[in-house]
């Protein structure tokens, strides 16, 4: 099967939604019926094409970016040559993962989703296409007004929608209309890639050695939606040490809140760190927790990568897939999104338990291994892509 993706950027660009397409990705690429050619922004003014553990990514110039989006030139005429190509090169199925104006819109002009017969039916339209749908558009909501028209037509014109959970179907207002062709294919990960080894083991251990306190661990972009603000509000009455692994906007703001809570001797602020000195702090940690406050966070991976490392969660009931993923009472504890008071109960209730971290840890292990593994994930995507290609056949 040949397959086409679409979207902003792709490693090493830093974001959720490109992690995503390239673990996907590869892992369709190294099944020996699948060829994966992904089409993306470059972050510069030059067009570059490069084989990537065995992904073909083709980089198209950026013209500019605004509002997180940017503009690749010639990305319609790019799916117009994908659709042109001969009939043993030409993609089965396109691809796109939403949200990415640009992706779409070009998609929409390349005739994706037109009529098939006559003489007005274009190439592309010709082609199934599928779309992955991550997240709602949430506060950019003057944007969203302009852009809605555009938006409901694309997600009719696609064959497949693509969701990362039930609450994602249930609760998007633009998912809910469209049920009958959502289909609920959770993110899966590498979960080897956050097992224990000596090693790990070894540098989690000295980690742990330069804390007198359990740790909650705390990893992700320094954003409004991810509430680290509530988390350090919380941890004012948790007697355990925060350690913050990410950067962002907001990231002074929180320095000078855990300054004036009087707890810079108990949080430790830190960058982007290397994967295995990342899987250690997920081992070093008694818990992780993911405070997110708005349905920007549609799924929580690094919730996944906690629960792969054996570390039990605590998150909140956004309606999304966050508590799909972490599962009140069995790998961990949910609260409601921005209520300091109840993440500051959660945590404490963890950190005070030892004999619950290790239940709800070792519980959560067990579900990353069986309910989110990316060939888990790659095989219900094929399923997904012969099913629209069946459907038009």
């Amino acid at each position: 099967m040949r397959v086409t993706m679409l979207n902003k950027y792709y490693p090493p660009h830093l974001g959720g939604i490109e992690f995503h397409m390239r673990d996907l990705a590869e892992a369709l690429a190294s099944r020996s019926t699948a060829q994966v050619r992904v089409i993306v922004a470059n972050e510069g003014a030059k067009r570059v094409t490069e084989v990537l553990n065995g992904v073909e990514v083709v980089r198209l110039p950026r013209l500019a970016h605004a509002a997180s989006t940017p503009v690749a030139a010639g990305m319609r005429a790019a799916i117009q040559r994908e659709s042109a190509l001969p009939p043993e090169k030409r993609p089965d199925i396109f691809h796109l993962h939403f949200p990415y104006p640009w992706g779409e819109v070009s998609w929409l002009a390349a005739g994706g989703g037109g009529p098939v017969q006559g003489s007005v039916a274009s190439a592309t339209a010709r082609i199934p296409a599928v779309v992955t749908y991550h997240s709602d558009i949430v506060r950019q909501k003057a944007g969203l007004a302009i852009y809605r028209p555009l938006l409901e037509r694309f997600l009719d014109r696609v064959d497949l929608i693509i969701a990362s959970s039930p609450d994602m179907v249930e609760h998007s207002a633009f998912l809910a209309p469209r049920a009958a062709k959502c289909r609920v294919v959770p993110f899966g990960i590498d979960v080897d890639a956050f097992a224990a080894t000596p090693q790990r083991t070894a540098r989690a251990e000295t980690l742990r050695q330069g804390h007198t306190r359990p740790i909650v661990l705390f990893v992700g972009r320094l954003i409004y939606y991810k509430g680290a603000d509530v988390l350090l509000k919380a941890m004012r009455d948790v007697n355990a040490d925060l350690v913050i692994i990410g950067t962002g906007p907001l990231e002074s703001e929180l320095r000078e809140i855990a300054a004036k809570s009087g707890m810079l001797d108990r949080v430790t602020f830190l960058h982007s760190q290397p994967l295995d000195e990342l899987v250690a702090w997920y081992h070093a940690a008694d818990l992780f927790c993911l405070p997110s406050v708005a349905r920007s966070e549609a799924f929580g991976l690094v919730q996944l990568e906690a629960h792969a490392a054996g570390t039990p969660v605590v998150s909140t009931t956004l309606t999304t897939g966050v508590p799909f993923v972490n599962q009140d009472g069995v790998t961990g504890l949910t609260v409601a999104p921005g209520d300091v008071e109840a993440l500051a109960r959660a945590l404490r209730t963890l950190v005070d338990d030892r004999a619950l971290r290790e239940r709800y840890g070792a519980q959560a292990l067990k579900r990353a291994r069986s309910d989110f593994t990316v060939e888990r994930m790659a095989a219900e995507t094929l399923a997904v892509y012969a099913e629209a290609i069946e459907a038009r056949a």
